[in-house]
């Protein structure tokens, strides 16, 4: 199982970024899929996921309003977009799936994992 994030990269605060998880390897649309992040010195962190049906998405209060987490079965991918974004947004944003998902949000949760992609929001 592969997991690819892709997406991230530099904008300024109050812009906008959209990040990509492909998968191969499993049968993408049993899996929820979710999004974490982590900050230097900072643990991990919920952002956002998405149920393995597509029909119910979950998001951390920090960001609420401002993410849209979404998926295309059909190319096999997640996707994570970030709209206003602030400074402390700033982190290396990792994807991950979990079997038959809904509302999961710890990251014992998940099964596989992505590399991350960092994602740098400057003042």
């Amino acid at each position: 199982v592969q997991l690819q994030a892709s997406g991230g990269g530099w904008v300024q605060a109050g812009g906008s970024l959209r990040l990509s998880c492909a998968a191969s390897g499993l049968t993408f649309s049993n899996y929820g899929m979710g999004w974490f992040r982590q900050a230097p010195g900072k643990e991990r962190e919920f952002v956002a996921s998405i149920s393995w049906a597509g029909d119910s998405t979950y998001y951390a209060n920090s960001v609420k309003g401002r993410f849209v987490v979404s998926r295309d079965n059909a190319k096999n991918t997640a996707y994570l977009q970030m709209n206003s974004l602030k400074p402390e947004d700033t982190a290396v944003y990792s994807c991950a799936a979990k079997y038959k998902g809904w509302h999961a949000w710890h990251v014992y949760e998940y099964t596989y994992w992505g590399q991350g992609t960092q994602v740098t929001v400057s003042s």
